[in-house]
């Protein structure tokens, strides 16, 4: 291929790529609520296969399964729906005290000396702004749940095509490497999918049992804002520390604050720093780059619910790319350092 011909064919697949983006956009809607059920199904057809294996008919392992999301789901939306509420409703006065106890603290630096324009602070760092995005977030999370019969419905589905995939693969691929590839993307992405919503369930679980000690409002809340965000590595963890930890600060004061900034620094490394890497493992990592750049851009095409999707979504491309020779090397640069340099040794 001639340069003004790998020229030619650049500028279509950018064009292409254009055109893709802009029809994802638009249908957003339509593709939040079924990547949602993807994902809810990729992660619950181990327990169908395991009720199938078991000599329970596919149609009564899926009923079970999907009864089971149902009132899992209605449970929880109801405690966590109900503490966003309160939340939002409380927020207003927690934003004021918030307020206050900034301008104490303009106050006790200015006595010391330490002039800080108060408006300049705020304009790069407004703490009852974040606040105020820590509920948002967590309301356009309810609400892409909101619709549970759909999503369901969509689940539904999703198992009873998962009975056949292997045989409509096989029609297709027959015993080529196709094939064989197609099952270990799979396999890949339910194994990476099972264990990072087990290691996030840990992290919220640990967090509403720090916060509920702590005696901080809304510990559920703060508990599901972790699980959600602990799917994004790197800086999810920090950013669902920040409103507990200013709501710690307008509750209780300086000492509360400081403990549950600590407890959320123990929990992350605990589990961020030495449980995950170990468990769910290093090959399907994200370099810190990649991880603001898909944040920024899968929330610009979805909306707020693509940023809590914006890390697996980009997993999963990568590990496409990972298992195409051709755009390997698209892999190896959204990847991490420690892939990187595992790759380079191998």
């Amino acid at each position: 291929m001639n340069r003004e011909s790998e020229g030619h064919h650049w500028l279509i697949t950018g064009a292409a790529l254009v055109v893709v983006i802009a029809g994802v956009q638009a249908a957003a809607a339509i593709l939040v609520p079924m990547l949602l059920s993807s994902f809810i199904a990729i992660i619950c057809w181990p327990l169908v296969e395991w009720l199938y294996r078991h000599k329970v008919p596919a149609w009564l392992a899926i009923l079970i399964v999907v009864m089971g999301l149902l009132v899992l789901m209605s449970g929880v939306g109801l405690f966590v729906g109900k503490s966003i509420d309160s939340f939002i409703d409380n927020l207003p006065n927690y934003q004021n005290r918030l307020q206050d106890n900034m301008a104490g603290l303009f106050a006790w630096m200015s006595d010391r000396g330490l002039d800080l324009s108060r408006e300049r602070f705020n304009e790069f760092l407004n703490p009852g702004r974040l606040m105020q995005w820590a509920g948002t977030m967590l309301t356009a999370l309810t609400g892409a749940f909101a619709n549970t019969a759909l999503i369901l419905f969509y689940v539904t589905f999703m198992f009873l095509e998962a009975f056949i995939l292997p045989t409509k693969l096989q029609l297709v691929f027959g015993d080529s490497s196709m094939a064989v590839r197609f099952e270990l993307f799979f396999a890949n992405l339910r194994r990476y999918l099972r264990l990072k919503t087990l290691i996030s369930l840990l992290t919220g679980g640990m967090v509403t049992l720090l916060l509920t000690f702590l005696n901080v409002d809304y510990p559920i809340l703060w508990g599901a804002l972790a699980f959600v965000l602990n799917f994004i590595p790197n800086i999810g963890s920090f950013i669902a520390a920040v409103p507990a930890i200013l709501l710690a600060l307008v509750q209780f004061g300086l000492g509360t604050a400081f403990y549950t900034a600590m407890g959320y620094l123990i929990i992350n490394t605990l589990i961020g720093g030495i449980l995950d890497p170990r468990i769910v493992g290093i090959g399907l990592g994200l370099s810190t780059l990649v991880v603001f750049l898909s944040l920024i851009f899968w929330g610009w095409i979805l909306g707020p619910v693509g940023m809590f999707l914006s890390v697996p979504l980009t997993v999963i491309f990568k590990m496409f790319l990972e298992d195409n020779p051709g755009t390997r090397w698209i892999a190896v640069l959204l990847g991490d350092v420690r892939a990187v340099s595992i790759s380079g040794k191998g």
